[in-house]
């Protein structure tokens, strides 16, 4: 019996790409670079499965290629705004994703942003980078205490709690929270945690800010210039949710004039694409979307794609099924 074909657009972790040479016949991306558009489709044409990274646009028209073979998308990461979802449900494709297995290091790299934002990380860096540190002194990069303070979480699911968990267990941090639905009153209560009305009470209330709602166009620019105005002159946003969420040019307007004291990000408008008026800043701490970048997580999240797909190709129900 013939193996399937799968077609995996980058590079994966070597435990998890030893594994689908084993199991299937499969077409590797040694080189690592991001396919093109024709490229995408021609996998779709000639792979029974293709296994894409969230930075694989797969819109309508790569979707709607005519004499498709492929039946089944595994994206690699639990985010799938990268795929036009209404496009492949039309055109029969079942698409998974990889929940669950990144929340712990997502978190830890949320706080990870926190913490060198209030503390002025970067900008000491600079400081020993550039050689220009000439010793201790009482009033030099004076950031901001984190522990008691005022910690606001948009979006409560499984990043933000583990990540609301670290500030209120490990720092003493007061927890707030906004999510359309109330959420477990177990988990609340553990955290000693409230939940605020609306997004402007806790923008106004929190001493930092951390996004973890999804992308899309629901949550575009959900932070611009309006709430950024809301948010306390001392205050920090990090973001690690998706780039899209912040509108670039009101955060950078608002870490230029001061109306916040700093902002941490592992995720961009337009990624891998940055503007280059943050790089000017000293009050921004910036990460290349290291979120789920562990040894630990990678290799789950490339096991949950494999249990996906060999769910699927038994005749099963994929356990993380999208669409």
């Amino acid at each position: 019996m013939n193996k399937p074909k799968i077609v995996v657009t980058r590079k994966w972790p070597a435990e998890v790409e030893a594994q689908l040479k084993e199991l299937y016949d499969v077409q590797l991306n040694e080189s690592d670079i991001p396919m093109t558009a024709d490229e995408l489709k021609l996998a779709l044409q000639t792979a029974d499965a293709l296994l894409p990274t969230v930075t694989d646009v797969l819109n309508a028209d790569i979707l709607s290629v005519e004499n498709k073979r492929a039946k089944i998308i595994g994206n690699f990461g639990v985010g799938y705004n990268n795929i036009d979802i209404t496009s492949a449900k039309a055109q029969g494709l079942v698409v998974t994703n990889t929940p669950h297995v990144l929340t712990d290091c997502t978190a830890d790299i949320a706080m990870l942003l926190l913490l060198m934002s209030a503390r002025r990380a970067p900008e000491g860096e600079r400081l020993i980078l550039n050689q220009q540190w000439t010793g201790w002194t009482p009033t030099q990069l004076i950031g901001q205490k984190v522990t008691g303070k005022t910690l606001g979480l948009i979006g409560f699911g499984r990043i933000a709690q583990a990540m609301a968990k670290k500030a209120h267990h490990g720092f003493g941090m007061k927890i707030l929270c906004y999510a359309p639905s109330q959420p477990d009153a177990t988990i609340m209560s553990d955290l000693q945690a409230t939940r605020c009305e609306t997004v402007e009470e806790l923008l106004s209330e929190a001493n930092f800010v951390s996004l973890h709602c999804p992308g899309g166009s629901a949550t575009k620019h959900l932070i611009n210039e309006e709430r950024l105005k809301l948010m306390r002159s001392s205050a920090h946003l990090i973001n690690t949710a998706r780039g899209d969420v912040v509108d670039s040019k009101a955060l950078i307007k608002a870490l230029k004039e001061g109306w916040i004291a700093g902002a941490g990000l592992d995720v961009f408008e337009g990624e891998p694409a940055i503007d280059p008026e943050f790089l000017a800043l000293n009050n921004v701490a910036l990460l290349p979307h290291l979120g789920s970048a562990s040894d630990e997580t990678r290799i789950a999240m490339g096991n949950r794609v494999l249990a996906n797909i060999a769910a699927f190709f038994a005749g099963n129900e994929p356990g993380d099924r999208v669409v």
